[in-house]
């Protein structure tokens, strides 16, 4: 089965590509010749989700999902949630985005945060959604080198370590996208 992944992030793909069997080809935006920026115009998790994997679908006619993530922080009423990849402005780093929650957790000791996938997924003109949720804490400050986005200061409820310190098995086999994944198999089995 092929199945586009309707994503631009080079580190999510691969990501993805080592969770799945091998009956499944994953192909990327490029591998179809899809070059253009794909909108998340959206103000929910499922919205955007389902925007690009439409986008895709109607486009080019590939069966594809996609998926949306946000860093929901407790404290900061579930900011900065849908707008986690540019909660710092429209161009921003994900460093800058990590000094912005830093910068508002300032004495705060309330750090429960959790992240949250949605993945999208169009088969034949069928839409399904997944949800993938890890608990979690927001650190003092960065660790680790792995990973990308918000992972450096995201402690995983029971580990003592932040995501960006795990290796992409460790990370998967516990992370919001990897459960999210867990159920898209799950169903692709099924059907």
């Amino acid at each position: 089965m092929k199945l586009v992944f309707a994503t631009n992030n080079l580190y999510k793909l691969s990501e993805l590509k080592d969770m799945l069997p091998e009956e499944i080809e994953l192909l990327s935006l490029s591998d179809i010749n899809c070059h253009e920026e794909l909108l998340e115009t959206q103000n929910t998790l499922e919205g955007n989700a389902m925007q690009k994997a439409s986008f895709v679908y109607q486009n080019y006619g590939y069966n594809c999902f996609a998926d949306d993530t946000g860093l929901e922080i407790e404290v900061l009423n579930n900011d900065p949630g849908v707008y986690s990849a540019r909660y710092a402005g429209l161009h921003c780093s994900a460093d800058d985005n990590i000094k912005k929650v830093l910068r508002k957790l300032s004495g705060v000791n309330n750090r429960i945060a959790n992240f949250r996938t949605v993945i999208a997924l169009i088969i034949d003109g069928k839409e399904e959604c997944f949800e993938g949720i890890c608990k979690g804490k927001i650190t003092f400050s960065k660790y680790g080198e792995q990973g990308f986005g918000y992972d450096p200061i995201f402690n995983p409820d029971g580990f003592g370590q932040t995501f960006a310190e795990m290796s992409k098995l460790e990370k998967a086999a516990i992370s919001h996208r990897g459960r999210a994944t867990k159920e898209l198999l799950e169903f692709l089995k099924r059907n």
